[in-house]
């Protein structure tokens, strides 16, 4: 690749997701197997996060081509679209995570998936740290790097308490442009939705391999999609009450 090509923007974006396919490779792996382990057992897929992490929750639930058996964990006090910074408060704040852990009640054979590219706050932490105390294994999509750069705010970072760690390899501070002197053009959501593309890919794949249909939906702006997701919806709907906004 030129010089000008790997200073670029688009082409420091490359080289990172090359770089996560490196890092990350059989942790994907790994993360696809848990996931599966959990599908066939009939376990439910618990996902959570907080502030901007909350679009990566958003890719994984009620999403064309994505697993039904999947639940948000959250606490609306994270959500940074009608008061942002109490989003930011709730995040720090010690004990939110552990009632949202406690209000979702996830049990073997569940599997929890943590969204957090700091992994520093209490919020993302006490979830993963709860959900592993309750043998619900935890795959944490997080940065390692970032995390040693943060700000610590938890005696112990989301890695630790998770039995798989999926590295986005998202820079200190998140921003990419100018590369001299970074100050825009944030890349965490970039890397952590293919992170999760990746992992669905892989987990395809593994079904295909052992002949398991997955409970994935399917668009429902093509033909017989609202069909085949009213299916799902009545094999999840009471498991999952998002769904159907029946909390």
């Amino acid at each position: 690749m030129p010089e000008a090509s790997r200073t670029s923007y688009p082409g420091r974006v490359r080289a990172l997701l090359d770089d996560l396919d490196a890092r990350s490779g059989t942790a994907i792996g790994e993360a696809a197997a848990l996931l599966l382990r959990s599908v066939e057992a009939d376990g439910i897929v618990h996902v959570a996060g907080a502030g901007h992490s909350l679009a990566l929750v958003c890719e994984t639930f009620y999403r064309a081509g994505g697993l039904a058996a999947v639940r948000p964990m959250w606490d609306p006090a994270v959500l940074p679209l009608d008061d942002a910074v109490r989003s930011t408060r709730a995040e720090r704040q010690e004990g939110l995570g552990r009632s949202v852990v406690r209000e979702a009640a996830p049990a073997p054979p569940d599997v929890a998936v943590v969204f957090s590219t700091s992994g520093r706050n209490p919020y993302p932490v006490e979830i993963a740290e709860e959900c592993a105390a309750l043998g619900v294994p935890v795959i944490a999509v997080t940065s390692p790097r970032a995390s040693r750069h943060a700000a610590a705010r938890t005696e112990t970072a989301l890695a630790d308490h998770a039995a798989v760690v999926l590295d986005t390899v998202v820079p200190p501070g998140d921003v990419l442009h100018p590369p001299e002197a970074p100050r825009t053009a944030a890349v965490s959501t970039v890397l952590a939705a293919y992170t999760w593309s990746r992992v669905l890919a892989e987990l395809d794949d593994l079904a295909v391999a052992k002949g398991v249909e997955l409970p994935c939906w399917t668009s429902a702006n093509v033909p017989g999609g609202d069909e085949t997701n009213r299916a799902l919806l009545a094999r999840y709907g009471h498991r999952v009450p998002e769904l159907t906004g029946l909390t």
